[in-house]
């Protein structure tokens, strides 16, 4: 993604939703315990509400977090930083 790209996200983000407030992440990654792992140390785990299901055959897993984000700016760093994980895919 460029930065047109996250600032049309942002926009999006700000229009519709209200900010502090609940934000649902979805990711999808390989089957992969360590992956999986990188995808949840993103969030706080204290405060999250994360779940995870693994496909029928565990080739992949889907990552569903809900957290409190301050902004559309802090949305998009957990994005941001979920891109660097090898083989994520973001919802």
């Amino acid at each position: 993604m460029d930065n047109n790209d996250f600032e049309r996200i942002r926009k999006a983000l700000n229009s519709y939703h209200t900010w502090p407030g609940v934000y649902m992440f979805k990711f999808i990654v390989p089957g992969d315990h360590e992956k999986v792992a990188q995808v949840q140390a993103l969030f706080n785990s204290k405060t999250a509400q994360i779940t995870s299901r693994s496909s029928s055959k565990g080739n992949f897993v889907s990552v569903t977090a809900r957290e409190v984000m301050v902004s559309a700016e802090q949305v998009l760093e957990k994005y941001r930083e979920a891109s660097k994980i090898d083989g994520l895919v973001a919802l």
